[in-house]
């Protein structure tokens, strides 16, 4: 789900892939079996956190390694203190920060036989969108946090980012960035676009529109638009969303199935509307002021991009004080400022206030309450629904 001045997505093919503990016996006890998560039931790879686990050597060793997307925090051009350095200054950490972390699967692939076989991937921080997040929990491979070391989650995260079926309690994740999927037009050159159903439905936008190719993105409107719910479907409901969807690509109105690309498409006027995230049409806004963003009537898709602790990580204590202090309001909006996804911290508005004013009232970044209703979050899949939506997805896509 990443976005800076160049902007991001989330995706399989988004612009990150083309440029996106401590109280030692208090967790001992912690088993996946207890966890009631979806597995996805792979053979040799699922491995239980309270087993699997290094020793943990941050007090004597201050140093922490982190994987994400590219274009994901906030950079300095002229030596100026960013957040990251100020973390750096704060505590004697010394932070490794890589932005590696180009697509969710290419780096499932990348770290699969290490976590899967109960060995180190040398990281304490790796920052991965819901759908992988929850893969990898119900795989084993995740630590939990201790509460007492990262209390400004609990006590800040957005009311609409709790409870995930993945992990309820934030035992594992806390959201790093937050976005919206929902609908970008050009105001200059049609009417108002109100609902998926007028994307994949309005002869003026016949051949003039994209969607997105991630197939939980898309496939969650899908689900809307004949009647189901994204958090809880059947295969049932799955096959008429898909049969819809395919109807409508053999009609001729879909131009395309995208990652970020779409943007560049809407900018140069060569298509009308499209699916988007919400942070590339924040840059778009800067550019062309018509563009806009549209809650669909269906509702709006909320997803984040999360910190994990891998199993094996040699410095949980550290990446626990990294966790805890993005998650303080100053530190979060700093950071809003830049990257222009929405800010998983509350009382980051406020602080934008100091930071930068014209952002503080933009739902964009900082959705009010009638926005937030009405999202709604995709139902994680196992081993055999992924293999079986993904082969439907690619059969009507051609992906």
């Amino acid at each position: 789900m990443v976005q800076g001045p160049t902007g991001g997505g989330r995706g399989g093919m988004s612009r990150r892939g083309l440029l996106k503990v401590g109280g030692g016996a208090a967790f001992a006890g912690v088993s996946i079996a207890a966890l009631k998560l979806p597995f996805f039931s792979t053979d040799g790879v699922v491995q239980d956190p309270a087993s699997c686990r290094a020793e943990d050597l941050s007090a004597t060793q201050r140093k922490l390694v982190v994987s994400n997307w590219p274009q994901y925090i906030d950079e300095s051009d002229d030596g100026s203190p960013t957040t990251l350095t100020n973390f750096e200054k704060r505590t004697g950490i010394k932070v490794s920060y890589n932005d590696d972390v180009n697509d969710n699967a290419e780096f499932y692939a990348k770290v699969r036989n290490q976590l899967g076989g109960c060995e180190p991937i040398k990281r304490d921080i790796m920052v991965l969108t819901d759908w992988m997040a929850a893969r990898m929990i119900s795989l084993g491979w995740v630590q939990p946090m201790d509460p007492k070391k990262v209390p400004n989650v609990e006590k800040n995260l957005i009311d609409p980012l709790r409870n995930r079926q993945w992990d309820p309690d934030q035992t594992y994740h806390a959201p790093w960035q937050t976005g919206l999927t929902g609908i970008a037009y050009n105001s200059a050159k049609i009417k108002e676009v109100k609902s998926f159903e007028d994307l994949l439905t309005r002869s003026d936008l016949k051949g003039r529109v994209t969607l997105l190719s991630e197939m939980r993105d898309t496939m969650g409107f899908m689900l809307k638009v004949v009647g189901a719910d994204p958090g809880k479907f059947t295969d049932a409901e799955w096959g008429n969303a898909i049969d819809r969807l395919q109807k409508v690509v053999r009609s001729g109105q879909i131009r395309a199935f995208t990652g970020n690309e779409y943007t560049q498409d809407l900018a140069a006027g060569n298509i009308l509307a499209c699916e988007a995230w919400s942070g590339d049409v924040i840059q778009l806004q800067f550019d062309n002021p018509d563009i806009k963003f549209v809650t669909p009537e269906e509702g709006l898709s909320l997803w984040s991009d999360n910190m994990l602790v891998p199993n094996l990580s040699a410095h949980q204590s550290n990446a626990e004080e990294w966790v805890n202090y993005y998650y303080e309001p100053e530190v979060a909006a700093q950071l809003a400022a830049w990257v222009n996804y929405i800010c998983p911290v509350k009382g980051a508005q406020q602080e934008m206030e100091k930071i930068d004013p014209s952002l503080v009232d933009n739902k964009l970044i900082f959705p009010d309450d009638k926005m937030l209703e009405t999202t709604f979050d995709f139902m994680p899949l196992d081993d055999k629904q992924t293999t079986t939506y993904e082969g439907d997805w690619a059969n009507v896509t051609g992906g």
